[in-house]
């Protein structure tokens, strides 16, 4: 059984190829996928070479753990799932290639207690499924953010999510001028905003330099979240000493993440809209990746594998 997947040969070498795909295992569910989203943050450290040393990191791989589709086929213990419209946080399904996440495919194998079931009313919208996750899991870990540092899609999902969960809506931080459109939250260059008590930062950036701005703005025994994904990061100790800073890294989003977002989804409290700019053929994605990661205008870059 073969695949139509987006495979990484090497940094900035995409190609779409086939790749034979392992046998469904008893508990497994073979998916048809209908979108692929396309992450600016782990997906762009993966194309440009520069991924810190990760389990399963090599070359050449399927990226991608934002997917959603149907299952077509199962596996003896599971056959009763297909038919469903699911999310697909990754795969490891391939024979000549590494799943680095392995969900960018026309089709896709993986354990049945990894697909997730969404709304496929949601269409291409559930491929935020996953960012979706992440912010929730920033977002409830803690204290809800009073500033949020980044107008990218994470960092307006997880103002989204803050409002949605009935705390006080955040201030976000956004130096491009594209990006300050405001959704029923205040969205301000860093330079107009004097405040410097805010209690919990959430960055949503992924800059490397980010630490010392945000320490300069924290309160006394504040917080500040990371909710990017980064290479190395670094700050001036003194600071962070005079203000008894804590740091909290957020991790990857857990399977209760998911069904949280989903029931906020559910209840119109969280909304997707407006949240995907573009849209390109999967046959296309030898160019849509670098306009994914290089074009200001693009906020989030989804892949149609309907026609492939």
């Amino acid at each position: 059984m073969e695949t139509l997947a987006v495979v990484l040969e090497a940094p900035e070498r995409l190609l779409l190829r086939p790749l034979a795909l392992n046998p469904i295992g008893a508990g497994d569910v073979l998916i048809e996928v209908a979108w692929s989203g396309i992450s600016s943050g782990t997906e762009k450290l993966l194309w440009s070479g520069r991924m810190p040393a990760f389990p399963g990191m090599g070359y050449p791989l399927v990226p991608g753990y934002e997917s959603v589709g149907r299952i077509v086929d199962a596996g003896s213990d599971v056959r009763g799932r297909i038919g469903e419209w699911v999310f697909v946080p990754g795969a490891n399904c391939y024979r000549d290639a590494r799943g680095l996440f392995g969900g960018t495919a026309r089709r896709v194998v993986l354990p049945s207690l990894r697909a997730m079931p969404i709304d496929e009313r949601l269409g291409a919208d559930g491929t935020l499924t996953a960012l979706a996750a992440t912010a929730y899991h920033a977002v409830a870990g803690g204290n809800p953010p009073d500033l949020v540092i980044g107008h990218g899609i994470v960092g307006r999902l997880i103002a989204r999510i803050v409002v949605a969960l009935g705390a006080p809506a955040p201030v976000v931080w956004e130096t491009n001028p594209a990006r300050q459109d405001s959704d029923g939250y205040t969205v301000i260059d860093p330079s107009q905003d004097d405040l410097r008590d805010y209690a919990t930062i959430c960055d949503a950036s992924g800059a490397a330099d980010i630490l010392d701005l945000a320490v300069s703005r924290l309160a006394k025994r504040g917080e500040i979240v990371l909710a990017g994904f980064y290479d190395r990061l670094s700050f001036a100790f003194p600071p962070a000493f005079q203000r008894e800073a804590r740091l909290r890294i957020s991790a990857e989003f857990t399977p209760a993440d998911v069904a949280a977002t989903t029931a906020l989804v559910a209840t119109k409290a969280l909304r997707f809209d407006s949240l995907i700019s573009h849209v390109r053929p999967a046959a296309d994605a030898a160019d849509a990746y670098p306009a994914a990661f290089g074009d200001p205008a693009c906020l989030k870059m989804v892949l149609d594998w309907r026609a492939v």
